[in-house]
């Protein structure tokens, strides 16, 4: 009975077993960055890419990180470091604008090695850190990230180097780096909705998908709430670097393949 009507959920061309693994990693990735604020969707976004056609992957992928970011957005709207916000949404519409112009040129190895190096860069420079850009600069920031987001999807890492804990505290990196991604991926989606994607047979398993998503998002914020502030700085340094040490193998793999 459960398969049965997993199944009447399930868009075309897509496994009732694949979806549902799609359920529980919603749940367990919106939990991995409620607590620290990136990861989730660089892991959800590599498991999407073993289970769904390569041409809903960036929209489909774009929508469950719509709703796992709002509802973090909405739960820690308060520590939202306002200020970086609007400049951020200038930058993103300029750089989604022009990364539909050109998604189907740009080769996606060497995005990545590019992508990769800056965030290590990011973390480990000892002297220019984009946490401590003036707010206008985060135009620049919102433009470079959608425009990379449009070919890459999780631009997590990318957005989270500049949101670095120095001097924002871990609740307001958090709730930043949401509302930044919110934005982002609704202008990505809204992009390739444009550009064709079909959204209506997906809607049934994208609200599952966010409802679990949502539910892990507040298990997550409970762990940041107890979580020491040196602790978190460390966890979200190694992290940071973690990811991009993956997204630069990966885009070398891609190079010499």
């Amino acid at each position: 009975m459960p398969h049965d009507i997993l199944s009447l959920l399930v868009p075309p061309g897509v496994a009732p077993a694949s979806a549902l693994a799609l359920l529980c990693l919603s749940f367990f990735t919106s939990a991995l960055t409620g607590a620290l604020g990136l990861g989730g969707g660089v892991m959800m976004l590599a498991a999407m890419t073993q289970l769904l056609p390569p041409a809903v992957l960036l929209p489909v992928h774009g929508v469950v990180q719509i709703g796992s970011n709002l509802g973090r957005s909405v739960l820690m709207r308060r520590d939202i470091a306002r200020s970086l916000v609007l400049p951020f949404l200038l930058g993103s519409v300029a750089g989604v604008a022009l990364g539909a112009q050109v998604v189907d040129l740009m080769p996606r190895p060497a995005m990545l090695v590019l992508l990769g190096a800056f965030v290590l860069w990011s973390v480990w420079s000892p002297r220019l850190r984009p946490a401590r850009l003036p707010p206008r600069w985060f135009a620049a920031a919102g433009a470079l990230s959608s425009f990379c987001t449009m070919f890459l999807g999780a631009t997590g890492p990318l957005v989270a180097s500049f949101l670095v804990p120095d001097p924002l505290t871990r609740q307001q990196v958090v709730a930043t780096h949401a509302a930044f991604m919110t934005l982002q991926h609704g202008l990505k989606v809204f992009a390739f909705t444009a550009l064709g994607f079909a959204i209506m047979p997906w809607l049934p398993m994208l609200g599952l998908m966010i409802a679990l998503g949502f539910v892990g998002t507040m298990a997550g914020r409970a762990l940041l709430d107890r979580m020491p502030e040196h602790r978190f700085a460390r966890a979200f340094k190694l992290v940071l670097t973690a990811l991009a040490l993956k997204i630069l193998a990966d885009g070398v793999a891609g190079l010499l393949a």
